[in-house]
């Protein structure tokens, strides 16, 4: 079905069974999938290939070249019927590759709302990405990765599989991750070591004085302090009774696979 307001140029290709909403424009030289859904507004630039089964919420913006929903490059998949979701107001910008999941985790790789992708990006099969969050240039996310809410990965940065990426945490460029990166937490390197708090992208978000001396108490208790983890595990348990923000590294804690990096 395609709402009346659609636009589609006349050079692209959109197959029976696609369902457009109102005001969503197909650029020229665009292919989307008999099983595609794309929410109102959005718009593909052009040269925009979107494979199914997919769903793209409102008021994205999908630029030239970018490949959508394609099938992922896991070996063990064999065209099982997995799926992409995507939320609203995306900025998905060239060349930015996004593959569906795999029956051997949950089937769908899922994107949340309000993120950048910028040039080149990478998301694999059956990854998670929250809100809010930036991918610089050529940063890549290997299969079964999370991403939380307002992380920022720097250009040409990647993640190995199973990875997790805390909440509000940033990844300087040419960072090679192969464990958990708590929230709030900066790192870069190879591999990937961390160097302090987000402190500046905290202050934008809001987060009061006291909330950042806790956050930074809580960083040093893990990385400074001596602590194994474990012991640390206890302080900052206590402390998140009384700083609500603190709360955030027991979850990850609690979530975390890979062992975190120290």
């Amino acid at each position: 079905m395609i709402h009346e307001t659609a636009k589609i140029h006349p050079s692209a290709v959109v197959e029976t069974g696609a369902i457009l909403g109102a005001n969503v424009v197909v650029g020229p030289f665009c292919f989307v999938d008999s099983k595609v859904e794309i929410g109102d507004g959005t718009e593909l630039k052009s040269h925009v290939v979107v494979k199914g089964p997919t769903v793209i919420g409102k008021d994205n913006k999908i630029f030239q070249f970018a490949s959508v929903g394609e099938e992922c490059q896991d070996l063990k998949f064999a065209g099982e019927d997995t799926r992409l979701e995507i939320g609203d107001r995306n900025t998905i910008r060239e060349s930015v590759t996004i593959h569906r999941g795999t029956i051997q985790d949950i089937g769908t790789t899922i994107i949340g709302s309000d993120n950048l992708f910028m040039i080149n990006a990478h998301v694999a099969h059956d990854c998670v990405v929250g809100n809010h969050c930036i991918f610089a240039n050529n940063a890549t996310l290997a299969g079964h990765v999370k991403v939380a809410d307002y992380a920022i990965i720097g250009g040409m940065s990647a993640i190995h599989q199973f990875c997790h990426i805390g909440e509000h945490s940033m990844l300087g460029g040419g960072s090679i991750v192969v464990q958990d990166v708590p929230p709030y937490v900066m790192a870069q390197g190879n591999h990937c070591a961390p160097f302090g708090i987000n402190i500046e992208g905290l202050k934008r978000r809001g987060f009061d004085k006291p909330s950042l001396h806790a956050i930074r108490r809580a960083y040093k208790e893990i990385y400074r302090e001596g602590k194994t983890l474990e012991e640390a595990k206890v302080v900052i348990a206590e402390m998140a009774k009384e700083h609500y923000p603190v709360q955030a590294f027991v979850d990850f804690f609690e979530r975390s696979t890979r062992g975190i990096i120290r």
